[in-house]
C-alpha cells in the first residue's frame, strides 16, 4: 500500500513546481516548509507515505528536481487560481469530496448542486461522469495496466464506461472499430512547442506497434497524437511525458483542449503579441492542480463539452481564432496604445451545426493576469450554467446566444470582478484596416534576430512515422537548438537556424528526392490539410491521409495556380478536417457510380465539395456545398478539381519550370 500511494504520487508529480529551496532540502530528509515552494504539501505526502523507503523518496525526488533546473525544456507555472482556491477552502467549511487515492478533489466537487442535478438527469456522457468522476481515471489506468501485464485482467473486461467514455480524461480515445484494444493518445502542446527529446520519445513510445499503427499524427490544434497505444502501456508513456514537462491528461472529451498559438511566437517581426507564456499559463490553469502540483486539474475536469481557445500573435491570424470557444485577436488600444486583445466568442464545428465566432463587444490587455483571468471566468460560466443534456448543443456559442452578446459580456464582467485581481474588462477595439497579406509559413524566412532564419516545411497529410520522427528530432538538434514548432497546417518549422548554415540543411537527405519533407512545396501539395480518415476513426466515410497526400500531388502536375490553395479532407460531417474553412474542403459522403457489370448505379466512397472559406482577417466560412455525390476515385474526384481550380482560382495546365529556393527578405 505505502508502494501503491507513493507511485500514485509521484507518476503526475511536477518538479516545475519546487523552488531551489525546497530542493537543497530534500538532502536531509523530510523538507522543510519553504514559501517559494508550492509543492511542499505534495513532498510530504509523498514521503508519509513511503515512511520505510524514505531514501529511495529523496532520491527519486531529488533526481526529478535536479533534472527539471538542468533542462530549459520546461516553463513556470503560474499562480492564478491558487490564492483564489486557497481563499474559498479557508473562507467556508465545506467538506468536498476528495478521491482518495490521489488526494485531489474530485471534479464533480466543483459543480453546484443545480448542475449536478442536470447533469444527473443529463446525457448518457454526463451520466457517466456523475456515477464515478474521470478526472482520476489515470488511477485506473495504472491498475488496469498491471492486471493485463499481470494475465489478470483482458482489455476486453475494463468497465466500459471506463473504456468508451471516462479513459478519454487520460487522453486515450479507442479505437474499437479499426483496432480494437488500441488506442489515439492525445496529449497537450501548448503552442505547438515541442523539442528534439520529445519528439524521439513519440517513436520510442509507439514503435512496438509496427509501421502501420504505430505513427505520430500534427493536428488541426498544433498538437501531436500518438496511435496504437496499448493500455498496458499507457502508464510508461504517461510517465516519460511528466518527465519531459508534457502531458495527455484532460486533452480530450469535456475540457479545454490544446492551446492555439502563433507558430512565429518570438521569431517575427511582424508580431504584435508573443503568445508562448500565455498558451503556458492557460495550459497549466486548465491541467495543472494548484492544490497537489500535479498534472490534471479537475476543476476544469467537468465541463458540459469541449473547449477551445486560439490566441493570435500577429494579423495573419494563424491560430485560426474564428473557428475557436475563445479567440483572442491582438489590437492596440485606440486611446492608450497598450496592446490587447480583442474578444471573439463561440466558434466551433459540429455534425449538427457550424458557425463564426462573433464579437464579444470585449477587449482586454495583453498582459498574462487579464489573459488568464477572462479565460477562467469564462469557462467557470460555461462549466456551471452549459447544457447539460443535449451534446449538439452544449457549446458555448449556445450559452452566449442564450443570454445574448450584451449580457453575457456583462455576466462575464461581473466573473472577473469577483475574482479582484485589477482586470478591466474594456469595449471591442478598431482593427488595424491598412492593407495586408498573410505570409507563408512554408520555406525559408528570416527572423529579426540578427543571422537567423526559420525554415518551414511540409509534413504531407500530418503524419509521421516512426523514422521521420527521428529525422525531425536529428535536424533539431542540428540546426534548431533542439526546438521544433508545429502549425495548425500539419507542418513544422525549424526556428533560428544560423543562416550560415542554410544551405547545409537544405542539403539534408531529410528534405532529398526520396522524402517526404518538402521546404518548398507546390502551392496545392503544400497546403493539404486532413482528419484522421477512415483507417483509424470509425466516425469517417472515407480514407482522408493517403488520398489527399496522393491527390494532392496529381493537381500538383496537372494545374499551376498564383497562390496557396488550400484544400482540407475531412472524413465525415463533424469537420474535424476544417473544410469549411478551406478554398476547397472535400466532405466523406454518400456517392454512386455506374457500375458496368450490374448496369445500374451503386454506392460508392464519395464526398461533398466545399468551396471560398477564407482565413486570416478575413476570415468566413463556406457552409453550403459547392458540388456532393462526387466518387472518391481518382478518374471522378481529380477532374472535378481540376474543374473547380480553373473557374474560382484562376488555375491553368501545367508548364514545365525551374524549381527555386527564395530566401523571403
Amino acid at each position: 500500500p505505502h508502494h501503491q500511494s507513493f507511485l500514485i504520487a509521484f507518476r503526475s508529480f511536477q518538479p516545475s513546481t519546487l523552488s531551489p529551496s525546497c530542493i537543497t532540502n530534500l538532502s536531509h530528509g523530510l523538507p522543510k516548509k519553504s514559501s517559494a515552494c508550492r509543492n511542499h504539501k505534495t513532498i510530504v505526502s509523498i514521503f508519509n507515505s513511503m515512511t520505510p523507503y524514505k531514501s529511495i523518496a529523496v532520491a527519486l525526488l531529488s533526481i526529478s528536481a535536479s533534472s527539471y533546473l538542468s533542462t530549459d525544456a520546461f516553463v513556470s507555472t503560474p499562480s492564478f487560481g491558487v490564492h483564489q482556491q486557497t481563499r474559498l477552502n479557508s473562507a467556508t467549511e465545506v467538506e468536498h469530496e476528495v478521491d482518495s487515492r490521489t488526494g485531489k478533489r474530485t471534479g464533480n466537487s466543483f459543480l453546484s448542486e443545480e448542475t449536478k442535478e442536470r447533469a444527473a438527469q443529463g446525457n448518457p456522457i454526463e451520466k457517466a461522469k456523475q456515477e464515478k468522476c474521470a478526472t482520476s481515471l489515470f488511477v485506473d489506468v495504472y491498475e488496469y495496466a498491471a492486471k493485463i501485464r499481470a494475465g489478470e485482467l483482458d482489455w476486453k473486461d475494463v468497465e466500459k464506461a471506463d473504456l468508451d467514455t471516462r479513459i478519454k480524461y487520460v487522453g486515450m480515445l479507442h479505437r474499437n472499430k479499426r483496432t480494437p484494444g488500441q488506442f489515439m493518445m492525445r496529449l497537450k502542446v501548448p503552442n505547438g512547442i515541442v523539442n528534439a527529446d520529445q519528439m524521439r520519445f513519440y517513436a520510442d513510445s509507439v514503435e512496438k506497434y509496427g509501421e502501420e499503427y504505430g505513427v505520430i499524427d500534427i493536428t488541426t490544434r498544433q498538437n501531436i497524437q500518438l496511435r496504437g497505444v496499448k493500455i498496458e502501456d499507457a502508464p510508461d508513456i504517461i510517465d516519460g511525458l511528466h518527465a519531459r514537462n508534457q502531458t495527455s491528461f484532460q486533452s480530450a472529451l469535456d475540457n479545454v483542449r490544446n492551446m492555439v498559438g502563433s507558430p512565429l511566437a518570438g521569431i517575427d517581426d511582424q508580431e504584435l503579441v508573443d503568445t508562448r507564456e500565455l498558451c503556458n499559463a492557460i495550459n497549466d490553469l486548465v491541467s495543472l492542480d494548484p492544490e497537489t502540483g500535479t498534472r490534471g486539474n479537475p476543476m476544469w475536469g467537468n465541463l458540459p463539452r469541449k473547449f477551445n481557445i486560439a490566441i493570435s500573435g500577429s494579423r495573419d491570424d494563424y491560430a485560426h481564432t474564428h473557428i475557436n470557444d475563445i479567440g483572442l485577436v491582438p489590437v492596440a488600444h485606440a486611446e492608450t496604445g497598450v496592446m490587447g486583445f480583442n474578444v471573439v466568442l463561440g466558434g466551433y464545428m459540429s455534425i449538427k451545426r457550424v458557425a463564426e465566432s462573433i464579437d464579444s463587444k470585449m477587449w482586454i490587455p495583453a498582459d498574462r493576469n487579464s489573459v488568464v483571468t477572462l479565460c477562467e471566468a469564462i469557462i467557470r460560466i460555461f462549466r456551471d450554467e452549459g447544457d447539460r443534456k443535449d451534446r449538439q448543443k452544449a457549446r458555448l456559442m449556445w450559452l452566449v446566444e442564450k443570454y445574448g452578446v450584451d449580457g453575457f459580456k456583462e455576466e462575464v464582467t461581473k466573473e472577473i470582478e469577483s475574482y479582484d485581481r485589477g482586470v478591466t474588462v474594456e469595449n471591442t477595439q478598431p482593427v488595424d484596416s491598412s492593407p495586408f497579406e498573410r505570409r507563408s509559413l512554408m520555406g525559408v524566412h528570416k527572423q529579426p534576430q540578427e543571422g537567423k532564419v526559420r525554415v518551414g516545411f511540409l509534413v504531407p497529410s500530418g503524419r509521421l512515422s516512426q523514422e521521420e520522427c527521428r529525422v525531425v528530432a536529428d535536424l533539431a538538434d542540428k540546426y534548431s537548438e533542439g526546438e521544433i514548432r508545429l502549425t495548425v497546417e500539419q507542418n513544422i518549422i525549424l526556428p533560428n537556424v544560423n543562416e550560415a548554415d542554410l544551405d547545409k540543411l537544405l542539403a539534408e537527405p531529410a528534405f532529398g528526392s526520396e522524402s517526404r519533407f518538402q521546404v518548398n512545396p507546390g502551392r496545392i501539395e503544400g497546403n493539404v490539410v486532413t482528419c484522421t480518415g477512415a483507417q483509424f476513426c470509425s466516425l469517417a466515410l472515407i480514407e482522408t491521409k493517403a488520398n489527399a497526400e496522393d491527390m494532392g500531388k496529381k493537381l500538383e502536375e496537372l494545374v499551376t495556380v498564383n497562390r496557396d490553395i488550400r484544400i482540407h479532407w475531412t472524413g465525415c460531417p463533424n469537420s474535424c478536417g476544417q473544410v469549411q474553412v478551406a478554398d476547397i474542403g472535400i466532405m466523406g459522403a454518400p456517392a454512386k457510380k455506374m457500375d458496368p457489370e450490374k448496369g445500374k448505379p451503386v454506392a460508392v466512397p464519395g464526398c461533398k465539395i466545399f468551396v471560398g472559406g477564407r482565413i486570416g482577417e478575413d476570415a468566413h466560412l463556406a457552409l453550403e456545398p459547392y458540388a456532393t455525390g462526387i466518387p472518391l476515385d481518382s478518374e471522378d474526384l481529380i477532374p472535378t478539381l481540376v474543374d473547380i481550380l480553373k473557374k474560382e482560382f484562376g488555375a491553368v495546365d501545367k508548364q514545365p519550370a525551374e524549381e527555386m529556393v527564395v530566401i523571403d527578405e
